[in-house]
């Protein structure tokens, strides 16, 4: 099984403006052998089994459907809206997105190492209400999310491992 773990955020993480500010925000990490893009990340995540059951819930919930040519279309640039987000922010190694409500962003980075890829998921609950309404909202809700959230990196890394090899230079 993957292993996923906790950690600081890292430097230049683009949610860490979050954290300054007092909103919630996490950082899940694992490691993957080899050299894995950041295109490709963002890919496996929101085309893994684990996030096409939450882009079904989203498309019956809240109609706001997607595809995986979608999700192909955010991760290499040429797309700045999926499912129920927009882009917020955007480097060559990091992907932040915002809800349609601006409650919740997730963050995805890559960082590249000796012969493996670290790969980052991370969260951020900054609701209206500000900090206090975004400790309320996960108190009881907080182990839960802190499960799913590693879920998903698992999921992610299984779709990866399933995806056709990258071309070289990608």
């Amino acid at each position: 099984m993957t292993k996923v773990s906790t950690q600081a955020l890292p430097s230049g993480a683009l949610i860490q403006g979050y954290r300054e500010a007092g909103a919630y925000t996490d950082c899940f990490v694992t490691v993957v052998a080899g050299r894995v893009s950041h295109a490709r990340f963002v890919e496996a995540f929101y085309t893994s089994r684990w996030f096409k059951l939450e882009r079904l819930v989203l498309a019956l919930v809240v109609a706001k459907p997607s595809t995986d040519a979608d999700a192909r279309r955010l991760a290499v640039g040429q797309s700045d809206a999926f499912a129920a987000w927009t882009v917020e922010a955007r480097a060559p190694d990091q992907l932040l997105v915002c809800d349609f409500q601006s409650a919740t962003r997730s963050w995805l980075m890559v960082a590249a190492g000796e012969g493996a890829t670290t790969l980052y998921f991370g969260s951020v609950v900054a609701p209206r209400g500000g900090a206090r309404s975004a400790a309320l909202m996960l108190g009881s809700l907080g182990w839960l999310h802190r499960i799913y959230a590693r879920i998903l990196l698992r999921s992610a890394v299984a779709r990866l491992a399933a995806l056709p090899p990258e071309p070289s230079g990608a």
